[in-house]
């Protein structure tokens, strides 16, 4: 059972459809019940609210599906906005059957609500079908937005072309409006080659820079971002152009006027545990965004999360050393099921790596480990020991690790029950993990030199 991360009893947190308001949060979700298995049953959108991340106020549905014949049996992603004094919630509607069976087409749907709680859904008035030329099976998640500059609504949507859904074809889209009642197709409005589909789009403004961030299942499984001096690109990728690894998707962000955070799921196992494949939806766990001096972004734990936690134990400053070959710490034999780990560490600049075990049998040494591979220049999530091979399906667990051995580095560690998530300085990675072996947590040096201080764990 979570205690920190969001995943209410009995259900699984699908896509988020964040929207902040005055250091308030609203987390519109679908719920899934897993009944018999992921999309079992119809959803609409659930809602809950937080201030801090740790305590969440619970509505229930706030947006109600509609029936089994109608167009929006499933309510999929959208995005919800003010304007004015009325909230609006522009949806995809989706009857799965229907569409599967070329009956109805995925359409964009209109609500609007005067608290942002009730919704009145106005199908018959506001109806964006696919396009000409499009694939009407796939023509959703909208994203909304005032484009300042030309004074207008603007709305980018992710579809494709063809019917062969393993071609690159995926692109996002746009429309434009000035009253949000009478919209214009505007085409394609990026279309890379990259992906043969787009999900949960995404677009936000940080001083000069803009930013697109969107998620895609046919390359990494991830969430990804573009950025540019103009809300219209061209689109620059920076040399790391995701958050997280593959136990991380389809992540939006919402400021509350303070914080912009990155709303997504980390992804359950299937029924055979750590070697096999990721399910659709899981817990929710937010990743607030740091924008870099050079313009990329990075990622940290909303420091709201941390006081939930308690005051941590010290842990002694130490070094650990070992010339050729691995050197392990433990930290502690029984951290707990839930715990924040801190610590500053400091490498020797000739080290191959270093890594936090956790989850472990602390006298066995056997456990999970999250790997800085400093001569790969990778962040990765794996089995310690990988054995019987492979013990962890770990394809997509890694990150990209820009990391330069001077100086003083900050390492973080959240575990909550069967989730973990690491932080290298701004740099996360998130997993899930099946079979512990205990609750142990250590740090190790490969090839060299650690010196940690500053070392503490709060257990809940």
């Amino acid at each position: 059972m979570h205690k920190i991360y969001y995943q209410p009893e009995g259900i699984w947190v699908g896509d988020i459809m964040p929207y902040g308001e005055d250091g308030t949060f609203y987390l519109y979700h679908q719920r899934d019940t897993r009944n018999p298995g992921p999309f079992g049953e119809p959803f609409g959108w659930s809602l809950a609210t937080t201030k801090d991340f740790v305590n969440y106020k619970d509505f229930g549905e706030s947006l109600e599906r509609g029936g089994d014949e109608d167009v929006d049996q499933y309510i999929y992603a959208g995005t919800v906005f003010k304007a004015g004094d009325k909230y609006h919630a522009l949806y995809t509607g989706c009857n799965r059957d229907k569409v599967h069976a070329r009956l109805m087409k995925q359409v964009l749907l209109h609500a609007t609500s005067d608290d942002a709680v009730k919704w009145e859904k106005n199908i018959a008035e506001t109806v964006l079908p696919p396009q000409e030329g499009y694939d009407d099976r796939n023509w959703r998640d909208p994203f909304v937005l005032w484009d300042d500059e030309n004074q207008e609504y603007m709305l980018i949507l992710g579809t494709r072309t063809g019917e062969d859904k393993a071609l690159m074809t995926g692109r996002l889209v746009k429309f434009t409006s000035k009253d949000l009642e009478h919209w214009e197709f505007q085409g394609d409005w990026w279309n890379p080659g990259l992906y043969t589909m787009f999900e949960m789009p995404d677009l936000f403004r940080i001083g000069d820079w803009w930013y697109l961030v969107f998620s895609e299942y046919s390359d990494g499984n991830k969430t990804r971002y573009r950025m540019s001096r103009s809300i219209n690109g061209p689109w620059i990728t920076p040399a790391d152009d995701a958050f997280d690894g593959r136990a991380y998707y389809a992540a939006r962000t919402a400021s509350d006027g303070e914080r912009r955070v990155l709303f997504g799921w980390v992804p359950t196992r299937d029924a055979g545990g750590d070697p096999s494949s990721y399910l659709w939806g899981g817990t929710f766990m937010p990743l607030e965004i740091v924008q870099r001096a050079d313009g990329t972004l990075g990622t940290k734990l909303p420091d709201s999360m941390v006081p939930a936690f308690g005051e941590g134990k010290a842990v002694e400053p130490f070094e650990l050393s070992c010339a050729s070959g691995k050197a392990e710490k433990v930290l502690s034999a029984d951290a707990g099921s839930t715990y924040l780990l801190d610590a500053d560490i400091e490498l020797s600049g000739d080290a191959a790596g270093f890594s936090v075990k956790l989850a472990e049998d602390a006298e066995a040494g056997l456990g999970y480990e999250f790997r800085a591979n400093l001569r790969e220049g990778k962040l990765e999530f794996t089995a310690a020991p990988q054995y019987p091979w492979f013990a962890v399906n770990t394809m997509g667990l890694e990150r990209p690790l820009f990391f330069k051995g001077e100086g003083t580095h900050h390492l973080r560690l959240v575990v909550d029950d069967d989730i973990a998530t690491v932080f290298v300085d701004d740099v996360a990675l998130n997993a899930r993990f099946c079979a512990k072996k205990g609750q142990g947590v250590s740090l190790t040096v490969t090839d060299g030199t650690l010196t940690c201080a500053n070392a503490t764990i709060a257990s809940l």
